[in-house]
């Protein structure tokens, strides 16, 4: 396949990040001569825009990107978004029941550019520290209504399945809910996914005749990657995210880009 008539939209943790949030030399070659060859190569993630700009400048990224899991389309060379879905007014009410729930749980708002945080606990901490981010501590009331992008909940993972549960009794309305990994519990506006996202990058670049290939692991992308052309899981991936996909490639410690970018060579 030319690749030219190629977009590649990849998730970063888990997925193109192995482990240790790096990326494999292998796969930096392969996404270098994907794009000199004229393919186009985006991410499509859960982080926001401080979360997610080292790995963009790392790779060099000049396609516009989905971050928030798909409340918002950011052009990082523009330093600019293209596009983006605030909260709705219910969330805040959503995230003062789960504060009444569960009174050691941690909340992250990710606003355009800056992290709050409203309610702190261990997991935000960690989650803080290896990110090498200092968000800003704030009483809910007083964080800007205008440009939330999403809310974080961070638990611990033995725990968090409650979380899960209270919610999906009490907390449906006017939003959506994705796992993002063991730890993260994520609201977004309802409608919003990462595959929505990426329907809104084709629209944006006018891509809508190019061939789409997704790649993911975890719940948060499984829409996405049963939506692309071509629909890749990581061999790390949850079952439910291969079950969705076209291919499974190495996982995310072994260059699985090389190996999705090689595919779409053959075809």
């Amino acid at each position: 396949m030319d690749f030219k008539d190629v977009l590649i939209v990849t998730d970063l943790d888990g997925t193109l990040l192995d482990d240790n949030k790096n990326i494999a030399d292998a796969d930096i070659r392969a996404i270098n001569e994907f794009r000199e060859k004229g393919g186009h190569f985006a991410a499509a993630t859960g982080r926001g825009v401080a979360m997610a700009r080292r790995i963009i400048d790392e790779l060099d990224i000049r396609t516009p990107c989905v971050i928030f899991n798909g409340a918002a389309v950011y052009d990082f060379k523009a330093d600019k978004f293209l596009w983006h879905s605030d909260m709705p007014e219910i969330a805040d009410k959503y995230i003062r029941m789960l504060e009444k729930e569960f009174p050691d749980i941690g909340v992250e708002i990710l606003h355009e550019k800056e992290v709050y945080v409203t309610d702190n606990n261990q997991t935000v901490v960690e989650h803080m520290a290896f990110e090498k981010l200092t968000p800003t501590y704030r009483k809910l009331e007083d964080v800007p209504s205008e440009g939330r992008l999403k809310v974080l909940i961070a638990y611990p993972p033995e725990k968090i399945h409650k979380v899960i549960e209270y919610t999906q009794e009490h907390c449906k309305e006017g939003v959506n809910w994705v796992h993002s990994s063991p730890m993260y519990y994520e609201m977004l506006p309802e409608g919003i996914s990462k595959a929505s996202g990426v329907r809104k990058l084709v629209e944006i670049l006018g891509f809508q005749d190019k061939f789409v290939a997704a790649a993911g692991d975890y719940g948060n992308d499984r829409a996405m990657i049963a939506e692309a052309d071509l629909g890749a899981a990581v061999d790390n991936a949850l079952d439910s995210v291969k079950e969705a996909a076209d291919i499974i490639v190495s996982d995310n410690n072994h260059a699985p880009m090389s190996e999705i970018i090689e595919h779409i060579r053959r075809l």
